[in-house]
């Protein structure tokens, strides 16, 4: 089984933070092996989903995609608990910077007890998989009243050998200004640290928060899948 504690104790989470503040995403390199990337891919079609989406039924884009049931595999429950007490006090410090009266609890089983209070029962991990043509349009993983304000995504395949488009993009709305787009392309393993719905910016008279959004550009050949982690669980 992947050692997720190591990998979690190995990467330097100041700088981490540091990228989190200043553009609100961080990439981990080589975070998970190729082996687990092609055991998550083989388990698509394992009968271990609560959900499958069809996206173009929704407008969401071309592609699918299928929610994990509980209980989640080894390596997502691993992934999920470890790695929510690193990204807690980030999400807090934007919390106290925008003058938002919330605080995250520090550990993940208090913040899933927090999403059960309030209904949200179902987990919200997610495997993707796009074909040529695929894309997914931009939007936020928010799922309820409780969400946190980060989530994750693993990426499965290598870019430019497995598939060739499906770039990361990224959107920020600055107030009052035209929107920035912001296009990756992780290796395979790599993990992507991201905000779900906004981030602070620092201005002139202290820091304002700005939206963003997440989506897939289109697929040109081959086929890619990713896993998203999200760490609040869902009303449906």
């Amino acid at each position: 089984m992947e050692n997720i504690e190591a990998k979690i104790a190995g990467t330097n989470w100041s700088t981490v933070t540091e990228e989190m503040h200043a553009t609100g995403f961080a990439l981990v390199p080589n975070f998970i092996s190729e082996n687990t990337c092609s055991e998550l891919i083989e388990s698509y079609n394992e009968p271990i989903y609560r959900k499958t989406v069809v996206m173009e039924r929704y407008r969401f884009g071309l592609g699918e995609y299928k929610y994990f049931d509980y209980p989640l595999p080894p390596v997502i429950q691993s992934i999920r608990e470890k790695l929510y007490g690193k990204l807690a006090p980030i999400a807090n410090l934007w919390m106290n910077v925008l003058n938002i009266e919330k605080q995250f609890p520090d550990s993940f089983k208090d913040l899933q007890s927090l999403c059960h209070q309030n209904g949200q029962l179902q987990p919200t991990p997610l495997i993707l998989k796009y074909g040529k043509g695929g894309f997914n349009t931009l939007h936020q993983d928010l799922y309820g009243e409780v969400y946190f304000p980060i989530q994750v995504v693993l990426f499965l395949n290598q870019p430019e050998v497995d598939f060739t488009g499906g770039e990361f993009v990224l959107t920020q709305q600055t107030p009052r200004a035209q929107s920035k787009a912001i296009v990756l392309k992780p290796n395979k393993g790599d993990l992507l640290i991201f905000t779900t719905n906004f981030r602070p910016v620092k201005g002139s008279k202290g820091y304002y928060r700005v939206n963003m959004k997440h989506g897939v550009s289109e697929v040109q050949s081959g086929e890619r899948h990713t896993l998203g982690v999200i760490f609040h669980d869902a009303l449906s």
